[in-house]
């Protein structure tokens, strides 16, 4: 066995410029190489973790045949991490650096923190909330206006959501608010407008996230429909280029609003969509700023699965 601690530090080694440079599949490769784990191994070992992914999706991966995109696969990346004994978020960053847009830009720092999103830290804040995955209510409309104030930076968001309840007992929501890079949402505030009162909040301070428990002054039966409002102030982050709407479920009418500061007017807008955080954006479409508003905005008649967003470039 003269050979075997030299193999294992050529191991290391290409583990090591692998988790530097990337992409994902050839860390991902390295690292089960590294700790010389077989694949079943592997799904044992993210089975114990409460992850189910199979074998030849394993080998995909690695072979950079497919990428994890599902909330499920991102969950799977993030055990691997832990499985592998690798840094934390180091192929996570890599999966969200190797999706790029049409343009050929690489994918924002908003996706990167998507990408964390879905592997657990807003299952966390919602679990914190005591938040089922099913909060009993389907989006029957809902219009965001973003406002971008002079410094460029996103001061608020106001939300206006037509709901209907599919049980009965429904007499909550929790709205879930993503700053921009270096937010900080601890000083962030939640205003409750119509037809509700704000309740519990939670936030994540790395990843921008906030989420903030929203009471009824109902209970919903299955059937009922009901409306709401409310806001975000924020203007906690620095230049924003863009605002990105998830939906994991199909829904009714969403409508984004984008509403600019005279003393701060973009040089164009666009909206595009994309099917996950790490797929390429596809259906990108200029947008005419309106003269007397400043404003742009796009509608889905009907919410998909993905995710729709405006983008703005400043001189």
């Amino acid at each position: 066995m003269p050979h075997a601690p030299q193999h294992a530090d050529v191991a290391t080694a290409e583990l090591d410029s692998a988790l530097r440079g990337g992409p994902f599949h050839v860390a991902l490769r390295a690292a089960i190489a590294a700790r010389g784990l077989p694949l079943q191994r592997v799904q044992h070992h993210l089975s114990r973790h409460g992850v189910k992914v199979g074998v030849t999706s394993l080998s995909y991966w690695q072979q950079g045949a497919r990428r994890p995109q599902r909330p499920e696969s991102l969950r799977a990346v993030r055990a691997l991490e832990e499985i592998l004994e690798l840094p934390e978020e180091s192929l996570l960053r890599l999966l969200a650096e190797s999706g790029e847009s049409p343009s050929g830009h690489r994918a924002s720092a908003r996706s990167y923190r998507s990408l964390v999103e879905a592997s657990g830290v807003l299952d966390q804040l919602l679990a914190e909330l005591n938040c089922p995955p099913d909060g009993g209510l389907h989006t029957l409309g809902h219009h965001e206006r973003l406002r971008i104030g002079a410094g460029r930076e996103l001061a608020e968001r106001e939300s206006h959501h037509i709901v209907r309840a599919h049980r009965d007992g429904v007499d909550r929501f929790v709205a879930v608010h993503h700053g921009d890079r270096g937010a900080e949402p601890e000083h962030m505030r939640v205003h409750a407008l119509e037809n509700c009162r704000t309740g519990r909040v939670r936030w994540h301070g790395d990843t921008g996230l906030l989420a903030a428990e929203l009471l009824f002054d109902t209970r919903l039966r299955a059937g009922d429909t009901f409306l709401f409002r409310y806001g975000v102030e924020d203007g906690t982050a620095g230049v924003s280029r863009e605002y990105v709407r998830g939906f994991d479920s199909p829904g009714g009418q969403y409508a984004l609003q984008v509403c600019f500061d005279a003393a701060a007017l973009p040089l164009r807008c666009h909206r595009f969509a994309q099917q996950t955080t790490a797929a390429p954006r596809t259906g990108c479409q200029e947008l005419a700023l309106s003269g007397q508003h400043r404003s742009v905005h796009l509608v889905e008649p009907r919410a998909r699965v993905g995710f729709v967003g405006i983008g703005w470039d400043w001189d």
